[in-house]
């Protein structure tokens, strides 16, 4: 992103390029509508401390907002609390969509990625060797609610080594702790394990000056680390002996309510119920989540593994055994993205309809619809002169259907008048003589899997603003 492209008449104090990172994490990255404007973003986000500059990154000849925009603070603390406390909000009460805060990655880090939740909770401590975990935690605790304190130690001898770390629940109170501790403890944020240095036991004496201005040794004390929820959230991990069901076993640091889990869980159609496991031990959130079919709960499961929700926090999500065989699911899932893979070498490639249309066995047949939906029996079409009731706008992902495919598909709900594609775009429209009939594809179709496609079915314009100069290419 082009940030000097974003450069805002904003008042005040403009800090330099060299200090935008100063201090570290002081600067949100927002994702907000095209048409907010600096001054909505400087009325909203001044609660939160003294705003250093506002940029709206702007396209370079146009000159129009991109949508995104950054934020600088004179405090991390504040850019942290900012981040809590917006994240998901509406700006104004004409916004429809809310908008997304996160801490601005470093310029000199060269990565693009969002700063994690781990980055900005735990931080690195000097301390005297003379002080258990208890005591620890009794000097930071004033600062917020903290997960878990540890001390590293040498393996050999069992005596502390002068070093701690400390997590807190929430980015902006550890934030306040390395903003408001005593220097003595040289605070700072601890780097992720798999990010840490390769520093032996020996080198943390001889390198505390350097670890103290930003890097740690590398230490193996996160409590969490052999819980399968929280070993990893990569979505390429081997998980081929995980048992498959429609129910999903859900986990957080941060403890959640029946609502906000059924928020985040019902973004997957096919939602059944849910519900909030109270663990009297541990401030931890677990839930169960089934949904009505396999398909929808194993698209939940590697969708929302790793969300963030709240910001900072991930939740880790799993399988429930419940003793139910997926293998003829899953066979049919293969299917379906075989048959995929054939609707988009045809859909891109003319020649290849041809091939299929004029090779091998003449008198072809249409082709089979691979879903787990329970579609109605074939019905016969309206003729074409029928007035329109209901207009439905289709989008495809991640290619469209065939339409021999679609038009069996949506005809099965009866009164179909016609199903087109629009030229050069992954959407359709089909058009019904009844609005009820409309009304069953939407509720059946929407958000569903067939032939290896994903569907969002909805309702288009009303027909009588229907543009006469649509271009049509079937």
């Amino acid at each position: 992103m082009d940030e000097a492209a974003s450069c805002a008449s904003g008042g005040g104090f403009r800090p330099g390029v060299d200090s935008l990172d100063e201090p570290p994490n002081s600067r949100i990255f927002l994702v907000i509508s095209k048409y907010t404007p600096e001054s909505v973003l400087r009325e909203r986000f001044s609660p939160f401390g003294e705003i250093q500059d506002i940029w709206v990154v702007r396209d370079k000849h146009t000159k129009e907002s991109k949508g995104i925009a950054f934020v600088k603070f004179a405090r991390s603390s504040q850019a942290c609390r900012a981040m809590e406390e917006m994240h998901g909000q509406c700006l104004s009460p004409n916004d429809t969509k809310p908008i997304k805060v996160f801490i601005a990655q470093s310029r000199s880090s060269g990565s693009h990625r969002d700063v994690e939740d781990e980055e900005l909770t735990r931080i690195f401590v000097m301390i005297p060797k003379s002080y258990t975990e208890e005591d620890l935690r009794e000097k930071f605790k004033v600062y917020g609610d903290i997960e878990y304190c540890s001390i590293i130690k040498n393996k050999v001898t069992g005596e502390s080594k002068g070093l701690g770390y400390v997590r807190y629940l929430k980015p902006s109170q550890a934030a306040q702790a390395i903003e408001n501790c005593d220097r003595s403890f040289r605070a700072i944020l601890a780097e992720p394990k798999n990010k840490a240095s390769e520093s032996s036991e020996q080198d943390y004496y001889s390198n505390m000056r350097q670890e103290t201005m930003g890097h740690e040794p590398r230490v193996n004390m996160f409590p969490f680390e052999q819980q399968s929820e929280f070993s990893g959230f990569d979505k390429n991990d081997n998980r081929g002996q995980e048992a498959i069901s429609k129910r999903l076993s859900v986990v957080s640091r941060v403890p959640f309510t029946e609502e906000q889990l059924f928020g985040i869980f019902d973004i997957v159609p096919g939602l059944e119920y849910c519900e909030v496991q109270r663990d009297p031990y541990s401030n931890y959130g677990h839930g169960v989540v089934q949904y009505f079919n396999v398909a929808s709960a194993i698209y939940a499961k590697y969708k929302l593994h790793g969300f963030q929700y709240p910001p900072g926090n991930r939740i880790g999500v799993s399988f429930i055994d419940d003793g139910s065989n997926a293998t003829d699911l899953l066979r049919k899932m293969a299917t379906q993205m075989v048959a995929a893979q054939l609707a988009s070498m045809v859909w891109n490639n003319p020649s290849q309809q041809q091939f299929l249309q004029f090779g091998g066995n003449s008198g072809s047949q249409l082709p089979q619809i691979q879903t787990d939906v329970v579609l109605p029996s074939c019905k016969k079409k309206a003729p074409p002169e029928t007035p329109v009731k209901e207009r439905l706008f289709i989008v495809f992902n991640p290619h469209p259907l065939p339409l021999d495919v679609l038009e069996d598909i949506f005809c099965r709900f009866g009164n179909l008048i016609e199903v087109y594609l629009v030229s050069g775009k992954n959407v359709g429209y089909a058009k019904y003589a009844d609005r009820i009939s409309a009304n069953d594809a939407i509720t059946t179709l929407h958000g569903k899997i067939l032939n290896g496609v994903r569907l969002k079915v909805m309702l288009a314009d009303s027909p009588r603003e229907e543009s006469n100069k649509r271009q049509r290419t079937y």
